[in-house]
């Protein structure tokens, strides 16, 4: 998660948006933004994906057996 923290709190200093103007342009509320850059493990992956869109990335699921072969 902390790369995650990183990367979304790196990208949003980039473009010079506050965590309230970042989270109104995704679409997400601020604890969201917030809980993201914090480093929280509860994340909803759908909201971390809209969050992600904005600078043209997406979680996905892992299968680790597919990895694995």
């Amino acid at each position: 998660m902390k790369q995650l923290a990183e990367f979304v709190k790196e990208r949003r200093k980039e473009v010079n948006l506050t965590q309230e103007e970042f989270a109104e342009r995704a679409g997400v509320a601020l604890t969201v933004v917030r809980k993201i850059e914090q480093g929280k493990t509860n994340l909803n992956m759908d909201k971390v994906n809209l969050v992600l869109q904005m600078f043209g990335h997406e979680l996905a699921p892992v299968n680790r057996k597919k990895m694995n072969e």
